[in-house]
């Protein structure tokens, strides 16, 4: 079999109906759109959300609540997967890209070090921002925390 020989199988691909050309073919005279209305004539579209004149559901429902511009999104990473990471790596440098290595932030991420968990290891942890907790425990360790 070759690439020029390959055919959909039988019955799988269907004609379009051939509206509007021609009584003889069923489809002509209103071209299966009815007979008057808005709906009948050429370049009807609808807006969206109309309900047919009906107060739309966007509009019935009260707004409420309000999106901060200004938020900043961190990824959260804890303790216990620093731990986690020391335990299984062998790591003593934290930064983004040994994050990324494996498979915690993305490329485009902020991160913020949470203080869940427990962390024993000493370590230089570089990241944009840390939980009061989460520098404490760094810290205390004899560890450094590095803002970004």
């Amino acid at each position: 079999m070759k690439l020029h020989e390959l055919k959909p199988a039988e019955g799988s691909v269907k004609d379009g109906k051939r509206i509007g050309r021609g009584e003889g073919s069923g489809k002509g005279g209103t071209s299966t759109r009815g007979h008057n209305g808005q709906q009948s004539r050429s370049g009807y579209s609808r807006k969206i959300g109309f309900e047919g004149g009906q107060m739309p559901l966007q509009r019935r429902v009260p707004k409420f609540g309000f999106k901060n511009i200004n938020r900043v999104e961190y990824r959260a990473v804890n303790l216990s997967t620093l731990q986690d990471l020391v335990d299984r790596k062998q790591v003593s440098e934290i930064n983004k890209e040994v994050l990324m290595e494996n498979g915690l932030v993305s490329k485009n991420d902020l991160i913020k070090v949470l203080g869940s968990g427990e962390l024993k290891a000493k370590l230089k942890v570089s990241v944009n921002a840390y939980s009061e907790a989460a520098k404490k425990a760094i810290e205390s360790n004899g560890g450094e925390a590095i803002t970004l």
